[in-house]
């Protein structure tokens, strides 16, 4: 499995590297490079701890979606599981982290089926309270408004229809009606039942602010490294930015949101008269504090479970 990771993330960093190419030959190589020396690298622990604390802070949603849906594990063996899936950041939607439902039967024989909507409500919180900033960003500075509202009308419709029993039920027999499904309806079942408890309106409203506070951490990472280059457009600009340009990267299902996330930042800056290379170097610094710095701490975190529980073996990946 690791060797298949491994190629993952060679591929994820290869089409990084092109992608980085593209923008420091657009912005010119020289003027990036002379930017990145205006840069205050006494700011980076900071910028580390605000993403560590954006980590830190996720955990705590997946503890307490493990504490929902009855899946006892001691905290230190869910905080190791929940620091292995960051390596799966670069993955279509962070969907990848579902490795960490791999890791939970490793460790308690939990089923997959099971745990496995925990990583869909993460995303699903997650995207609200990315969504809520970006509509207030919206709203305020006329830019965005009609993508994010559409976005936040999709995920409406999607926990309604979770959320409403009837209407699951009708679409899971519909299911059973399809043969190669059968063999698999039980799973499909156990998924559905954690996944509407998971996106009840307690925990749902919970996490949600729970979210909306992680990634604040990251939201201020992002408006400390301009503030390094002088950009001053406010704190909120600085978050609807930083939130509207993950989403777009998001729902482009690229790994990692690699490309159009940092297109949009860097685009976006540039409307607001920053010049090129100023725009392309904050774009990187924010990436590799967050997305690759995420990628790190899941790389050591997957050893460490390794030396405890052994060498991950499935092919899930």
């Amino acid at each position: 499995m690791l060797k298949k990771l491994k190629k993952k993330l060679l591929i994820s960093i290869a089409i990084t590297g092109l992608f980085y190419l593209a923008f420091t030959i657009y912005a010119d190589f020289s003027q990036v490079l002379a930017a990145f020396e205006k840069f205050n690298w006494l700011l980076l622990p900071l910028l580390l701890l605000f993403s560590f604390l954006n980590y830190l802070t996720r955990f705590l949603k997946w503890d307490y979606y493990l504490s929902v849906i009855n899946v006892k594990l001691k905290k230190v063996d869910s905080l190791s599981i929940f620091m292995s899936g960051l390596v799966m950041s670069v993955t279509p939607g962070k969907l990848g982290e579902l490795l960490k439902s791999f890791l939970v039967k490793k460790v308690c024989n939990e089923p997959v089926s099971k745990t496995a909507p925990i990583i869909f409500a993460e995303r699903i919180t997650d995207f609200l309270s990315l969504l809520i900033i970006a509509l207030i960003g919206a709203n305020i500075y006329g830019y965005g408004g009609s993508i994010t509202l559409g976005i936040s009308a999709f995920f409406i419709v999607l926990i309604v229809i979770i959320s409403n029993k009837k209407i699951a039920l009708m679409f899971l027999k519909f299911l059973e009606k399809i043969k190669f499904l059968n063999k698999y309806l039980i799973n499909i079942h156990t998924a559905y039942e954690s996944s509407y408890r998971l996106l009840k309106p307690k925990p749902l409203l919970m996490m949600t602010f729970i979210s909306l506070i992680s990634w604040g951490f990251e939201c201020l990472g992002y408006y400390v490294i301009l503030l390094n280059f002088d950009i001053e457009f406010g704190i909120l600009w600085a978050s609807f930015n930083y939130c509207f340009s993950t989403i777009l990267g998001a729902i482009s299902m690229l790994p990692g949101g690699l490309g159009l996330t940092e297109g949009s930042l860097t685009f976006i800056l540039m409307q607001k008269d920053v010049p090129k290379d100023i725009a392309v170097a904050t774009t990187f610094l924010i990436r590799v504090v967050t997305l690759w710095f995420a990628v790190l701490v899941g790389i050591i975190s997957v050893t460490i479970y390794q030396r405890r529980f052994g060498k991950i073996t499935s092919e899930i990946i």
